[in-house]
């Protein structure tokens, strides 16, 4: 005879706690859009005063990033030494940075469209603006000799991630080549990911309450006026963001990968929160790794290759401002663009922001660039940056989501290439 369960049973909603059913049974993307949406009324509420939790935005912030490097390094090993073939490593990697690259040059093309679109740097004064000088960017060759560290433990120190990619590439080359002779280090990098993604599972049950520091801070000391000041350049952005992540990381899905796109959209979630609420690519990296894996079917192999390339090359979003701002300045300073002005422009701009560091408003640092090669002076870019600085945190945010869904897009697409997305549970809806 069988016996009916206990309505006490273990597992039954009465024998779940409060804190359970209310907290860690809500799907995690719910959870930051709630402290998101918090964190912005907390923010108009208290005003200025909104400064004093700003400190638990940045412990977030700093407990995300402290695993950052860690899980580049062991990720990229685990993923190159388990690839089998070592053939496979050129061409996940070709293919990877083709679509990074490919997808930054419309992001440029985009970024300039809507600047002229628009028109926001139309009648602009820089009468009462406060000139911020900025540093030169440093020449491509310098970037290029930056990839090889010159001590790899300084580097892991220092965060430097790409020399670093650099590095973690070469040991998991090593590992491959050596085959059985090199199987105690695989194994031992294998669990080294099983430990720092465990790490990064905990670290992320405190991200609600860093993302709601993080906005009233924001929005208490900048204000909804930002918005006011600054709307046609941040029309311009968000629409071109908008765009580009739909049609052309949603188009790279479609027509490059064969996919569906919904299932894209509504996996990333929790990734998106993050990047917008951080503004930094590199903070997201632990998260999008786990999105990619878990919920969008993509092998760790591709996973651990692809998206910590796309921290420091991908960078669609900060491509899309420059071209945008690139167009604001021209706007303002009465200069009229050759077509070869336009593509010596957008070429700077591609090397430029593949450079550009996954932090918050480094994009303004690599300004110069770009303009000195439109013929601005120094002094006129120090005005354009002194104009933007004091809005560039939200729309840094914006351009940052930007950044991570080429990102992701790319890893799709490079898994369906290889063979490596489990379409299955690309297709399939999470478990909430």
């Amino acid at each position: 005879m069988s016996v009916s369960p206990s309505p006490a049973s273990e597992d039954s909603p009465a024998k779940r706690s409060f804190l359970q059913r209310w907290w860690f049974d809500v799907v995690l993307w719910k959870r930051i859009l709630i402290a998101l949406v918090l964190g912005i009324a907390a923010g108009l509420l208290l005003g200025e005063q909104a400064a004093g939790i700003k400190w638990l935005g940045d412990l977030f912030v700093r407990l995300i990033r402290m695993i950052v490097v860690p899980l580049v390094f062991v990720s990229i090993v685990a993923g190159v030494a388990g690839m089998g073939d070592p053939r496979r490593l050129g061409s996940i990697g070709a293919k990877t940075i083709f679509l990074y690259l490919l997808t930054t040059a419309i992001a440029v093309g985009v970024g300039m469209a809507m600047g002229l679109l628009f028109g926001p740097g139309q009648g602009v004064s820089f009468a009462e603006v406060t000139p911020e000088v900025v540093g030169s960017a440093p020449p491509v060759s310098e970037q290029l000799l930056g990839i090889v560290p010159l001590n790899p433990v300084q580097a892991l120190a220092n965060g430097d991630i790409l020399a670093v990619i650099f590095f973690s590439f070469l040991v998991g080359a090593a590992i491959l080549a050596l085959g059985e002779k090199a199987d105690p280090i695989r194994k031992l990098f294998d669990s080294g990911v099983d430990v720092i993604l465990y790490i990064t599972r905990l670290v992320m049950e405190v991200a609600p309450f860093g993302v709601f520091a993080l906005m009233a801070w924001v929005m208490g000391t900048a204000g909804l006026s930002v918005f006011y000041n600054i709307f046609l350049l941040a029309a311009a952005l968000l629409l071109g963001c908008v765009l580009h992540i739909l049609v052309v990381h949603g188009g790279m899905l479609r027509l490059m990968a064969g996919l569906p796109i919904l299932p894209f959209f509504r996996d990333i979630p929790d990734a998106v929160m993050v990047a917008f609420s951080t503004s930094s690519s590199a903070a997201t990296l632990p998260v999008s790794m786990r999105v990619a894996e878990k919920n969008l079917g993509v092998s760790h192999t591709v996973a651990s290759t692809a998206l910590p390339l796309g921290t420091t090359v991908s960078m669609d979003g900060t491509a899309l401002y420059i071209g945008l701002l690139a167009m604001f300045a021209a706007q303002a300073f009465g200069i009229e663009l050759t077509v070869t002005q336009y593509l010596l422009a957008g070429l700077t701009t591609i090397l430029v922001s593949v450079g550009t560091a996954p932090i918050p408003s480094a994009s303004l640092f690599m300004l110069a660039a770009v303009l000195t090669s439109m013929g601005v002076t120094p002094a006129q870019t120090a005005l354009v940056v002194g104009f933007v600085l004091p809005f560039d945190r939200l729309l840094d945010m914006t351009r940052t989501v930007a950044n991570n869904t080429s990102d992701l897009a790319v890893a799709v697409t490079v898994a369906k290439w290889e063979g490596e997305l489990d379409e299955e549970a690309y297709r399939a809806k999470p478990v909430e």
